[in-house]
């Protein structure tokens, strides 16, 4: 049975939909890129915002098109718009044969096998937790938890994906020592909140802090990066061990949402703007050199003028590295739904420009103090044009922080010191290359590691489900 798989939303999306991938190949499940041939096509759905659920729903359509026009047997939507939204997609959208929530992904091979589609008894040993199907197998992406208890008022994720539950910090390990053995050499650490992990594990005495000592102490993998992470988080302890571990990127993904007190009260936040002035404070003296990247909401219900200049206001002041800038839709079911939506959209969308042109000319500003110095970068892939390197210094996360261009050809996963020499349209880099930090290694290859990787068969952990 070839497969072939559509994943929209967030990297904690792509952490499944690997995993989907992996029980499917244990049973003789082929992924395939030509979505022509494709026996089944998997839709992995987001029901974030508005905007998300309309894609899914476009991707939905357009891939029973493929049942008349190809050789799909089946479309199965999986993820989360799913898990809030079963009953109606299923009465509005015919084409698709099979519907599975969040909670119910592991019934994905039991419900093609009765289709005849695939086949019940496991032909191969599991070929690891996670089966990549990317460009780029350096780079990977690792859940340490999920669901979410903050209850924020605009958000619908603890709908989707339920309560916050942590998975076994050996569990998190193992995974990360066989994305290891798959060639991993930058892992992004993801979750709701990274923070809480944790929390819920009683009796254990284990938090976020451990994990990335954990990661270190038992990987080789060179960048460890920190993803979506409440400033409420950023405790004496998390900042020693990012500051005494060379390994973990400089980095942090920290949504704030907003910084006008009245409106972050309204949105259920558990900062306010005192409280993330000083995570922030805290965290670039304890980090030299960090970046911090963060997202706003604006138009959020009964946000004036007044208060979307205190945002401006506050990202002029703190200077963040990037700012991700998002309008506000009601989702059903939260609490926010039930306020009036009082901003018309014309207004969200102007604010949103005037923000969005804001922080361009804060990153620019930002980068240009990193110029005339040295730093490591990972290089992710060569431009077909010039045949040179492109790469990612360490405040550039990947797929949303831009690039640096190289003036040489190296070999993709490599880490290089450069001279950080030009700032590209803003947001990206150009830098010569003074050496060659380290290569990566063939996959699978244990020479030279400082303990042994496991085998990539059996199973490990229940991960949340």
């Amino acid at each position: 049975m070839k497969v072939g798989l559509i994943t929209l939303g967030c990297d904690k999306n792509t952490v499944d939909s690997e995993r989907y991938l992996a029980q499917l190949a244990a049973h003789g499940g082929e992924l395939t890129d030509d979505i022509d041939h494709a026996d089944v096509i998997i839709v992995n759905t987001c029901g974030f915002i508005d905007a998300a659920k309309k894609e899914s729903i476009d991707a939905l359509v357009q891939a029973g098109q493929y049942k008349t026009n190809g050789t799909c047997q089946a479309v199965v939507a999986v993820g989360c718009m799913v898990q809030r939204h079963k009953d109606e997609l299923a009465h509005a959208l015919p084409e698709v044969d099979l519907f599975l929530g969040a909670s119910e992904t592991d019934t994905l091979v039991d419900a093609l096998a009765e289709r005849g589609l695939l086949d019940g008894d496991r032909l191969l040993e599991h070929p690891g937790v996670r089966l990549y199907a990317g460009d780029v197998p350096h780079i990977r992406y690792l859940k340490i938890s999920e669901g979410c208890d903050h209850g924020c008022a605009f958000c619908a994720i603890p709908l989707m994906r339920g309560k916050h539950r942590s998975f076994g910090l050996d569990d998190i390990v193992r995974e990360a020592q066989l994305l290891e053995l798959q060639g991993a050499r930058e892992i992004n650490l993801v979750a709701q909140d990274l923070a809480h992990y944790g929390r819920d594990l009683r009796g254990v005495g284990v938090g976020l802090p451990d994990v990335l000592e954990a990661l270190v102490r038992e990987t080789d993998i060179p960048w460890i990066r920190m993803m979506y992470l409440y400033s409420a988080g950023i405790t004496p302890k998390l900042l020693d061990v990012v500051s005494r571990e060379p390994r973990i990127v400089p980095y942090l993904d920290m949504p704030i949402q907003h910084a006008a007190d009245s409106v972050l009260e309204r949105m259920r936040r558990p900062e306010r703007q005192r409280t993330i002035r000083d995570k922030v404070a805290r965290f670039r003296d304890a980090v030299p050199d960090v970046a911090i990247r963060t997202t706003c909401i604006v138009g959020f219900p009964g946000e004036t003028e007044q208060d979307f200049e205190q945002l401006s206001d506050f990202l002029e002041e703190i200077q963040f590295e990037r700012v991700g800038v998002f309008t506000y839709s009601p989702q059903e079911g939260t609490r926010a739904a039930q306020l009036p939506d009082d901003v018309p959209e014309g207004v969200k969308r102007a604010r949103q420009e005037r923000l969005t042109e804001l922080q361009r000319s804060i990153t620019a500003e930002r980068y240009e103090t990193r110029l005339g110095r040295s730093w490591t970068a990972m290089v992710d892939s060569i431009d077909p044009d010039t045949g040179l390197a492109i790469a990612r210094l360490p405040w550039q996360a990947d797929d949303i922080d831009g690039v640096t261009y190289l003036d040489e050809a190296i070999p993709v996963g490599s880490l290089v010191e450069v001279a950080a020499e030009h700032v590209v349209d803003d947001y990206d880099f150009r830098a010569s290359v003074i050496r060659v930090v380290s290569a990566p290694p063939a996959p699978g290859d244990q020479s030279g590691k400082r303990h042994p990787l496991p085998m990539m068969s059996g199973t490990i952990g229940s991960f949340g489900r």
